[in-house]
């Protein structure tokens, strides 16, 4: 909890920075709480629920898990295949190596499961 509440204050604090009206009512109003109960988060005091913990990070563009502390990385990049420019920026010559690596890939993949079930039927 202490992780949690160190970095809900210091997301607010660096919002503030910028613009004085990022304080506790202001974000107590955001995301629909008493300002006590916004200030017992900061002061790690209470934990929000799940749905007041999403607001939070949506309103701040973090991951939940960041502020919770289970990691340091503020916010997991998208990982579609958009991140690539998406299918139709791909040459016919990219399209065919994908294919091929994919191939190649199940192929694998087959023979290694096949392997497991060869060696588990010889126990």
């Amino acid at each position: 909890m202490e992780i949690f509440s160190k970095r809900l204050k210091a997301e607010r604090e660096s919002y503030k920075q910028n613009n004085p009206k990022w304080t506790q009512e202001y974000m107590a109003d955001l995301v629909g709480v008493a300002r006590t109960t916004y200030t017992a988060y900061e002061n790690g005091t209470k934990l929000p629920p799940m749905d007041t913990l999403s607001k939070l990070a949506d309103i701040f563009d973090v991951d939940t898990d960041y502020l919770l502390g289970r990691t340091s990385i503020r916010k997991k990049p998208e990982s579609s295949m958009s991140f690539f420019g998406g299918p139709e920026k791909y040459t016919p010559d990219e399209i065919e190596e994908m294919e091929a690596a994919l191939e190649r890939y199940r192929e694998m993949k087959r023979r290694a499961t096949e392997q497991a079930e060869k060696e588990k039927k010889s126990k």
